[in-house]
């Protein structure tokens, strides 16, 4: 019998421990330049013309000319390992964080959602468990408040308070599982405004959701196709109009995940104008900038159902470019 391999988080898995990086091209938020970089215990020392760094000796120096430098990304919305429904995501904290690192995400921010009754505190402590001993890079958690009640009110206050989770998600659609009523939404931001926390919002008007996933089964409607005609655009639109407002109500930081649709993104490009910035944020996914939903018309089933997400891709094959734009502004 073979003695199991633990594995070890990548950057602990190198004993080289100082990287000088010369002769690069270095690409920043605000502007590129030519610069060396110094590297130590996995902390950048310097950064600067190589005539004012002295590198000492046993380091592993990597000839970056011609090449961009590039500082990792941030991933602020992953799904590791997650359950849902009847099935499992594909990846577990190990092998999504390593092609997240492959590919120059070096930090993710994970969701924590628990059950309807489930403790907040150990739906937590559950998803520490799956991560601490598997995770590649650097990690973070955003919480689910899937349901409400007093004690839901407590736990969020010792994990902003005591345990670090800053930002908390809520949901206005997924009826019967985790969608919240707007009552229940403005005690919940007004709970995160109170502890000078954030609110994210999955928005999408999940009663109309509902009502037309029923009708469209009934008329025999059951392959990808479906999925984008039970929640068309003004769905989202009014899902995230309503939520702006709501948040607005309570003074609430709002952050949007992913925004889907030209009308959702110009809901929440009017809130950012109307509140002056200061609330409202807004994500989209690199899938609706890539590629659209007319995918989900495609014969061979595999294809489509590899597009279907929620909200989902729009068949306006002019709306990654108008995201785009929106990301731009």
């Amino acid at each position: 019998m073979s003695t199991p391999v633990k594995k070890v988080p990548i950057h602990l898995q190198s004993a080289q421990n100082r990287v000088y990086i010369k002769n690069g091209q270095i690409v920043n938020h605000d502007k590129t330049f030519k610069a060396d970089v110094y590297i130590e215990d996995g902390i950048i020392k310097f950064v600067g013309p190589a005539a004012d760094i002295t590198v000492p000796g046993g380091v592993r120096t990597i000839d970056a000319s011609g090449k961009l430098i590039i500082p990792g990304g941030i991933d602020p919305h992953t799904h590791m390992q997650l359950p849902f429904g009847n099935a499992v995501a594909v990846d577990d904290f190990y092998h999504g964080t390593k092609a997240a690192v492959a590919g120059g995400t070096t930090m993710i921010i994970d969701f924590v959602l628990p059950n309807k009754n489930e403790s907040m505190i150990e739906a937590y402590d559950k998803w520490r468990s799956w991560a601490d001993p598997k995770v590649c890079c650097d990690y973070a958690l955003h919480v689910g408040i899937t349901w409400w009640s007093k004690s839901v009110s407590d736990e969020i206050g010792i994990l902003c308070k005591e345990l670090g989770i800053n930002s908390f998600k809520t949901f206005m659609a997924y009826k019967g599982l985790y969608q919240l009523n707007d009552s229940e939404l403005l005690d919940v931001f007004e709970r995160i405004r109170g502890l000078n926390a954030v609110a994210m919002v999955h928005a999408e008007n999940g009663d109309i959701i509902a009502k037309n996933a029923k009708r469209l089964l009934a008329e025999g409607i059951t392959g990808p196709e479906g999925h984008e005609l039970s929640r068309q655009e003004e769905v989202e639109a009014e899902a995230v109009h309503r939520a702006c407002i709501l948040a607005h109500q309570v003074d609430c930081p709002l952050y949007v995940v992913h925004v889907m649709s030209k009308s959702a993104g110009i809901e929440v490009a009017r809130a950012r104008q109307r509140y002056r910035g200061k609330y409202i944020y807004g994500e989209t996914l690199a899938a609706a900038l890539g590629t659209d939903g007319t995918h989900y018309r495609c014969q061979h089933f595999g294809h489509a159902a590899a597009h279907v997400l929620s909200p989902p891709l729009r068949p306006d094959k002019t709306t990654p470019e108008f995201l785009m734009k929106l990301l731009a502004r």
